[in-house]
């Protein structure tokens, strides 16, 4: 029994740890910035959404997969999928927005107590 609660920590560690690894390698082998391998990643899981595979993937990856930019992509993407069905055609532009500003927020809220908290300094080059 304890041997299968192990096992959800086993695949979120690396499943994670493969979802990171792709992205280091992304920025060491090719010219592409941090900023477009995390939209690379976001978009990724929103594929992974749409085609309806993101649910197994999370169920068997846990933590490991909801927690990186993928599971972002697929929080933006079922939000899509709802407001679509609930409101047609104008829910394309607004069931992302909706589904993504907790995440949204948070980011801004506690990078806004990190920097009251800690001291920035300037690089001298």
């Amino acid at each position: 029994m304890w041997f299968l609660f192990m096992m959800d920590y086993i695949n979120a560690f690396w499943v994670g740890g493969a979802i990171c690894a792709f992205a280091q390698i992304f920025l060491d082998r090719t010219k592409m910035l941090p900023g477009r391998v995390m939209v690379l990643l976001v978009c990724m899981g929103a594929v992974i959404s749409f085609f309806g595979l993101y649910e197994p993937f999370a169920e068997y990856a846990g933590a490991g997969a909801n927690v990186p930019l993928l599971g972002y992509g697929n929080i933006l993407m079922k939000g899509i999928k709802e407001a679509v069905d609930k409101d047609g055609f104008i829910g394309l532009f607004k069931g992302g927005f909706t589904n993504g500003a907790v995440g949204c927020s948070a980011a801004l809220i506690f990078g806004y107590l990190a920097s009251l908290v800690f001291k920035s300094k300037v690089k001298k080059a």
